[in-house]
């Protein structure tokens, strides 16, 4: 017997339709078999899916899992804006605390806070665990090569990193947007290198903005999760905050990124970092979304 499963499409870290990063969210997920959450996710075929069920801790509002097409993810930064961009002001959804709202997450509870402009919540911010600073890639030849550029192209100055903040991403800083634009990953090389990677996940980004207004801007892959390009990713923006303020290239007080210009869907994220005595205390990640649609799914 077939079951219908409602879902809704937002376009996250923006804040008109079909700019950001797309989303779909299950709200009530607990009818939806545990075996066909993957596929489910596989079928629309979004960076990621989101479903929700009922908390598990007294101070939880909402327990969610979320899967890109290929795997389940500890935890994601559109889907986690975008989910309470729909609680707040679509569903209306009753919280436990009028400040924040508190999505359960693999990696633990995410405390999500917003500003409330008369009747809707604007702008929406996570907060992301602290950073895990992993380890300095070497072979910058490699790396350039597995990106399809040259070895000039990377930014001589900076370090190529691996940083998480939940999910792994290793940080590749490059000279200018003109090379920014020639990215095209050799999965080839991405896979046969695997083992001398942290991550397959990858971070390109340059400070050689068009605006002061814009800080840096970026592309992310991560062919092996089933994401060619992300046009905005939450969970690699705010260990790119890091990156910046650990390499003196920002004091954190707030860095506006850009991502998924290349792909036609431009999308802004603001990052803080709050540190004291170079020790990190605090990472923020906020945006806003919009909802474009709805459908059922039938399972």
């Amino acid at each position: 017997m077939l079951m219908e499963a409602q879902y809704y499409l937002l376009d996250v870290f923006t804040d008109k339709k079909f700019g950001g990063n797309q989303l779909a969210v299950f709200p009530d997920a607990a009818k939806i078999p545990e075996d066909s959450l993957q596929k489910i996710a596989r079928e629309l075929n979004l960076s990621e899916t989101v479903f929700l069920y009922p908390p598990t801790t007294e101070k939880g509002d909402f327990k969610m899992r979320i899967f890109t097409p290929g795997q389940e993810m500890p935890t994601a930064g559109h889907p986690t804006i975008g989910t309470a961009h729909l609680l707040l002001n679509e569903l209306y959804k009753p919280l436990k605390n009028l400040d924040t709202l508190v999505l359960e997450q693999k990696i633990g509870p995410i405390n999500v806070t917003f500003l409330k402009e008369e009747k809707h919540f604007g702008l929406i911010t996570m907060q992301q665990p602290n950073p895990i600073f992993g380890k300095l890639m070497q072979n910058r030849e490699l790396i350039a090569e597995m990106l399809s550029i040259e070895e000039e192209d990377l930014m001589p100055a900076l370090p190529i990193q691996c940083i998480s903040c939940g999910n792994d991403f290793m940080y590749i800083p490059v000279i200018s947007l003109e090379v920014l634009s020639r990215i095209d990953i050799r999965v080839d090389l991405l896979k046969r290198n695997a083992n001398k990677l942290e991550t397959q996940a990858l971070y390109i980004f340059t400070t050689a903005t068009q605006s002061d207004e814009v800080d840096t801007r970026g592309r992310m892959f991560a062919p092996e999760l089933g994401i060619v390009e992300d046009p905005a990713t939450g969970s690699a923006s705010g260990p790119l905050g890091c990156y910046l303020v650990r390499h003196a290239l920002s004091d954190g007080k707030m860095i506006n990124c850009e991502q998924g210009v290349e792909m036609g869907r431009p999308s802004k994220i603001k990052v803080q970092i709050e540190h004291e005595n170079e020790v990190i205390t605090k990472v923020l990640v906020g945006g806003e979304a919009v909802l474009v649609g709805e459908g059922k799914m039938f399972v």
